[in-house]
């Protein structure tokens, strides 16, 4: 009798994780980060995160039920995580219609468009935060806020660029904690830190893209530190560090698992792209913050990186 061999598709082993366990941890690696802003910023920032999340997964339910007509998968928190990760590119005082739109393009455009998840080449939170950067460039940069006592005014990046201070003048301890200006989730990088360390530990992330984005604008600033006769050569490189959304981009968004690299060395050279273009942005580019496009580029890199950056098959010399 002949045997017939058939090979289900891959993976062929499965591990104990899932797409809700993961996605549960990095809402849970975001907390810290969220009650830091709430704590320097005020209420409005539990509301901004509240619209973005309900408004991901509505739409998400809405096109897959009405739209593509099949079941939902609203319950693996996927549309969740795009909410938070939305909600902390804004600043607080945004209006609540412009969060709505802006969960519209993240899902319906960054995500269901592709296919839903796994299917998506570019950040669906990063499609919608770009968006609402380029249609509403005013509220996108307005960082007043009505809460007493909260922080007002330019970003550190932005009054840097613009030459109303200098890094000499800010101190990078405050900025660890929090005391500086920016989007919900540019507020405590401690906390960012925090969350990181618990994804590594959850081995949800590897260190590979993190280190690879950060180490790459520490030496790109330290260079330009030289190049500038030393100036600064120790804090320059820790303030684009704590600025901006270097830390949330690089831990959180540039991580994500449809949009970057397979392998190590993929990843590695997907993670110095970032650093450099960032840091080429940031300096000589319009705008003072240069993440979001920076992992934008990268992810229509990605598919051609993951072509040249193929782990050799096994027994192949």
């Amino acid at each position: 009798m002949a045997f017939r061999l058939f090979a289900a598709p891959s993976p062929h082993i499965h591990g104990g994780e899932s797409t809700r366990r993961i996605m549960g941890d990095v809402v849970l690696a975001l907390l810290p980060a969220l009650a830091v802003s709430t704590y320097v910023l005020g209420w409005r920032v539990l509301l901004t995160t509240a619209v973005a999340v309900l408004a991901c997964v509505l739409f998400e339910y809405l096109i897959q039920r009405f739209l593509f007509k099949r079941g939902t998968t609203i319950g693996d928190l996927s549309a969740v995580v795009t909410g938070v990760l939305l909600a902390f590119n804004l600043p607080v005082g945004i209006p609540w219609w412009i969060v709505v739109i802006g969960a519209l393009v993240a899902i319906g455009i960054g995500k269901m468009t592709f296919g839903g998840l796994g299917c998506n080449p570019f950040n669906p939170a990063l499609t919608g935060r770009i968006f609402l950067l380029i249609a509403y460039p005013v509220q996108m940069t307005d960082w007043t806020t009505n809460v007493p006592d909260a922080l007002s005014g330019s970003t550190l990046l932005a009054e840097v660029k613009a030459g109303v201070s200098g890094v000499a003048d800010i101190n990078l301890v405050e900025m660890l904690y929090g005391q500086m200006n920016g989007s919900l989730g540019e507020i405590g990088s401690l906390a960012l830190i925090l969350g990181g360390l618990y994804l590594l530990v959850r081995r949800v992330i590897t260190w590979h893209i993190p280190v690879a984005v950060l180490g790459t604008m520490a030496l790109f600033a330290l260079c330009v530190a030289l190049g500038d006769g030393g100036a600064m050569l120790y804090k320059l490189p820790l303030f684009h560090i704590l600025a901006g959304g270097a830390l949330l981009g690089a831990i959180f968004m540039a991580t994500d698992y449809s949009t970057s690299p397979m392998t190590h060395k993929g990843m590695i050279i997907y993670g110095v792209g970032i650093g450099l273009l960032t840091m080429i942005i940031r300096l000589w580019g319009a705008y003072p913050e240069g993440m979001s496009f920076a992992i934008f580029i990268m992810n229509a890199a990605t598919p051609l990186i993951n072509k040249y950056c193929r782990p050799k098959r096994f027994g192949v010399k």
